[in-house]
């Protein structure tokens, strides 16, 4: 069994006249994260990778949710690939998982997220919306061999304000 947990980086600003990996979040999107990462926290998952996009946004999103978990920094990496927007480079990153690896968590972005989350998954979601995470269950022993899986969760921040 492999689980892959796909999350959004939080909303971001476009206020600052910065390159497009250098945008901050917004007060809203470090808000969000740390009720996904604290409800992230409440399921009690067993976490064995993280990897995160270098975009800032991403990253202050990943260690925002990793703080909320207590998760260890040094199992966390930044890859390159995670700031993808197509799907390609990511779908690629998770085929080429280490088979040891049961849980993962990925921090990344939109309409990449989106797109895997309903190419994996088993239900349509019409959007990940920033700071929301993604649980997919795949049956599979070998992170090359998986296909469709089944959404098990999502968390979303909207869910959280109710």
């Amino acid at each position: 069994m492999k689980n892959l947990f796909l999350m959004r980086h939080g909303k971001s600003s476009w206020e600052l006249n910065v390159s497009d990996q250098d945008r901050a979040l917004l007060q809203r999107g470090i808000i969000d994260a740390q009720l996904v990462g604290n409800e992230l926290k409440s399921k009690n998952l067993k976490i064995d990778r993280v990897f995160t996009s270098p975009a800032n946004r991403a990253f202050h999103t990943c260690m925002i949710c990793l703080r909320a978990l207590n998760y260890p920094l040094e199992n966390c990496s930044i890859v390159e690939d995670l700031y993808d927007f197509s799907g390609e480079k990511v779908l690629e990153l998770i085929q080429g998982l280490d088979n040891k690896l049961e849980n993962v968590l990925l921090f990344g972005h939109n309409h990449t997220f989106t797109y895997l989350a309903n190419s994996l998954g088993d239900k349509h979601i019409d959007n990940v919306p920033t700071s929301g995470l993604v649980h997919i269950k795949f049956n599979e022993d070998s992170w090359a061999s998986i296909s469709k899986g089944s959404t098990i969760q999502t968390i979303f921040p909207k869910q959280l304000k109710a």
